[in-house]
């Protein structure tokens, strides 16, 4: 297994591009990529009928079930929301469910006034949980599994954090459902998505809110990134309106690297995953992340800014080890 200094250095950037409140970096796969990436994406799985998404007997807010009837791997992303059961959800991490085989998958509830059934089975959202919260929960959920081994997160504080979101963004919902914020600032979010098109060769993608660095996503394949590029510029845009100018400097280029910089050198520490591969999580000062490592390679990595506001997370120390280059030779 590679460290995440090995695996930045593969990549270049192209130049930054600005709209709004929001810069972006596209990262760029600087080596040919493999033909294909051997797995089917969620929404497309679904799709074709080759994958079904259910409650457990009698329901849990914390886990539902995945049913992979493919002869392929499906990719379910950290953050992807699925809509309709009882209550909507949004992936806890990212996971790539083995092929012919039912597993249980970690989720986080979006839809705090419902518990009844609806749209059964579930139906992908095709949203992602706003940068923000995916942010919070993904720390919530490295500390969950470095004490106890579970995936879980902190159901109560991200209820809170949809709630109080909707009522700054004017979202009005009769089940406290965070698709209704989207839903709202709808055609605000396509000119985002619109500004920040796909490029050839890019796998990966780091966003600035108000001209800071804030999170990236990086992918192990150019098309699974030009899939899901849209619905991630969206999820950032989602934080970006909230600032009280409508238009902010561009973040240089400089400041990206750096925010890399960290999150590549970040002490982490390894789970067995759900599904197929290692679950990484890494945290330092500044930075929080995780990654999925499977099929010989990182699928997918994500990290985020962790100090805003003066906010900080458990400072895992010495407890993480840093992959050595020895080990990961």
């Amino acid at each position: 297994m590679t460290n995440l200094q090995q695996e930045f250095a593969t990549l270049t950037t192209a130049p930054p591009l600005h709209f709004g409140n929001l810069t972006v970096l596209p990262l760029l796969r600087t080596k040919p990529s493999f033909a294909e990436p051997g797995y089917l994406l969620l929404e497309e799985a679904m799709r074709r009928g080759a994958a079904r998404v259910v409650e457990l007997d009698g329901g849990s807010v914390p886990e539902i079930r995945f049913e992979n009837m493919a002869d392929e791997p499906v990719l379910i992303l950290d953050g992807e929301e699925l809509i309709g059961a009882k209550q909507n959800r949004a992936l806890n991490l990212t996971i790539l469910a083995p092929p012919k085989q039912t597993i249980t998958i970690p989720v986080s509830c979006v839809e705090a006034g419902r518990w009844s059934n609806r749209y059964d089975p579930f139906m992908p959202g095709l949203r992602f949980l706003y940068s923000k919260a995916r942010r919070d929960r993904s720390a919530h959920v490295t500390e969950s599994l470095w004490q106890t081994g579970a995936p879980r997160s902190d159901q109560g504080a991200l209820w809170a954090d949809i709630e109080e979101k909707a009522a700054r963004l004017g979202a009005h919902s009769p089940t406290q459902a965070m698709g209704a914020i989207y839903e709202r600032h709808s055609l605000t979010l396509e000119e985002y998505a619109r500004a920040f098109p796909w490029q050839e060769r890019q796998a990966g993608v780091a966003f600035a809110i108000g001209g800071t660095p804030f999170g990236l996503d990086l992918l192990d394949h150019p098309k699974t990134m030009q899939a899901v590029l849209p619905r991630l510029i969206r999820s950032y845009a989602l934080d970006a309106l909230e600032l009280p100018q409508r238009q902010t400097d561009p973040c240089p280029a400089e400041q990206f690297q750096e925010f890399m910089r960290k999150a590549s050198e970040a002490p982490a520490f390894t789970r067995p995953a759900v599904g197929l591969g290692k679950d990484v999580r890494f945290q330092a000062d500044g930075v929080t992340g995780a990654a999925l490592w499977a099929e010989e390679r990182y699928v997918h990595v994500c990290a985020f800014r962790s100090d805003e506001n003066g906010q900080q997370y458990p400072r895992w120390g010495a407890r993480f080890s840093r992959p050595s280059r020895r080990r990961s030779a």
